[in-house]
């Protein structure tokens, strides 16, 4: 008994002082989210405004306005940018198939991994700066943020 009141302990701390973007989402994105986004991207391939025309306004912004909770808000963050990680592992293979040898072929994995550690070490740093509530969702507003322009950029980069 005296253990489980200790994980209850443990959790219930967690989810009031914030925790980094580990924290489990709800549910997973609706077909029509997905498509929404999706029809965004496919509309502004070039023009530089998909960040913002599509980024946040169509799935994260309505789904916050059902839950505006700290915990809510990082959630609705999180389904969008599994939206965008899908686009953006996508647009990846789609770009790996289309260069003309293996020295293209490993830059562009390096720059995916490097990518990879600069969004995470930044997005992170709201829970090592902030430590409170707020970190939860503005690490998940970071994350969003950063695979949306990512996965616009791989696409940028296919037809280039």
């Amino acid at each position: 008994m005296r253990a489980r009141i200790g994980l209850i302990g443990v959790f219930v701390l967690a989810v009031f002082l914030g925790v980094p973007s580990s924290h489990a989402q709800n549910r997973q994105p609706t077909a029509a989210e997905i498509k929404l986004v999706r029809d965004c991207a496919e509309n502004h391939p070039d023009d530089g405004k998909g960040e913002e025309a599509c980024a946040f306004k169509l799935v994260a912004d309505p789904c916050i306005e059902k839950d505006g909770s700290n915990l809510g808000t990082a959630d609705c963050y999180r389904i969008e940018t599994v939206i965008w990680d899908a686009i953006l592992n996508e647009n990846y293979k789609e770009l790996m198939a289309a260069l003309d040898d293996k020295e293209q072929a490993q830059k562009l994995k390096d720059m995916q991994r490097a990518w990879i550690a600069f969004r995470d070490t930044t997005c992170d740093f709201y829970w090592f700066k902030i430590r409170g509530s707020m970190s939860v969702p503005m690490t998940a507003a970071c994350q969003l943020r950063e695979t949306a322009r990512r996965a616009l950029l791989l696409a940028f980069l296919i037809r280039v």
